[in-house]
């Protein structure tokens, strides 16, 4: 009789998980077109109401069913006609590309930084650096010699989805070189679905609301309902974070939080990117294999170095 009842209550557990996805996707698409065509709602941040469900949005369950809902039309749409899910490939590693290439630079402008830090204080023996023309940037050294942390988080933050189209991660392969090439991508699907998508919407849903409780107040909780938060919009104001970790330090660890939600945002567009070549990879078999891949070359003679630098 127990074994009966435990087994009725995990059925209609069971039920009830199944009526609330199906209700939520089907949910998505009302919330999504309504977003759309009233964007003054969450787009005008003139009003506080309209800021303050802007940031609701953005970490709530109505957000992440508009992504998943988007996800599976896309993918039906692909299967339907393959050129679809290759021009998102296509699309969605460009965009990996573009970016990760413009902010790889910021290695650059790091190690030049570092270089004027040096001869500033050893040579010059200045306690600052001014920078500009007219109204210049000046603050004390230390804040420069910090500084040097947002260049190498958003070399961190932008260019991991890059790198990952580069082939440039480190991989631990146990069983993935000796296995077919169907295997292979099954593997390679089941990595995008069971680890880089739930590690991305993790990261998101921790890091958004990190971001605007140091953006706002009063600040909003992961756990307010809209009603509560919109309640809080009364008072709220801006309350950006400036204060460093010493007296003249660098001022800017919001900028932190953001690279920590774009990163996010990033990892996981690029696990769908994946998810889908790997997809058509397997559909189409070997001879589809590294399709439209697009990835940097060191010249003829060092293809030996590619994708490990």
């Amino acid at each position: 009789m127990q074994d009966e009842a435990a087994s009725g209550g995990f059925f209609a557990a069971l039920f009830d998980g199944l009526i609330w996805l199906v209700s939520n996707i089907g949910l998505a698409f009302y919330n999504f077109g309504y977003a759309i065509t009233h964007p003054q709602l969450w787009l005008d941040w003139s009003d506080k109401e309209a800021l303050m469900r802007f940031v609701y949005y953005g970490g709530s369950v109505e957000f992440f069913f508009v992504v998943f809902t988007a996800f599976l039309v896309l993918t039906a749409l692909g299967l339907w006609r393959h050129s679809i899910m290759w021009g998102s490939v296509r699309i969605l590693e460009g965009f990996a590309n573009t970016v990760g290439r413009f902010f790889a630079w910021a290695g650059l402008i790091m190690v030049i930084q570092q270089i004027i830090i040096v001869f500033m204080q050893r040579i010059f023996t200045r306690p600052d650096i001014s920078i500009g023309f007219g109204i210049p940037l000046q603050f004390d050294i230390s804040w420069f010699a910090e500084e040097l942390k947002l260049y190498n988080a958003m070399v961190v933050a932008l260019c991991a989805a890059y790198t990952f189209v580069q082939g440039g991660h480190v991989r631990v392969d146990l069983v993935y070189s000796a296995v077919r090439f169907r295997t292979k991508k099954i593997i390679d699907m089941c990595g995008s679905l069971l680890f880089m998508m739930p590690m991305a919407v993790m990261t998101w849903m921790y890091g958004w609301y990190f971001l605007w409780r140091h953006l706002i107040v009063p600040k909003p909780s992961a756990s307010d309902a809209l009603d509560r938060l919109l309640m809080k919009s009364r008072a709220l104001r801006w309350n950006v974070e400036t204060i460093g970790f010493s007296p003249n330090g660098f001022t800017g660890y919001f900028l932190f939080k953001i690279l920590l939600s774009a990163f996010a945002a990033m990892i996981f567009l690029q696990a769908v990117a994946f998810f889908y070549r790997s997809l058509m990879e397997y559909i189409e078999g070997q001879e589809s294999e590294n399709k439209y891949l697009d990835r940097d070359t060191l010249g003829e003679g060092e293809e030996a170095y590619e994708g490990a630098h």
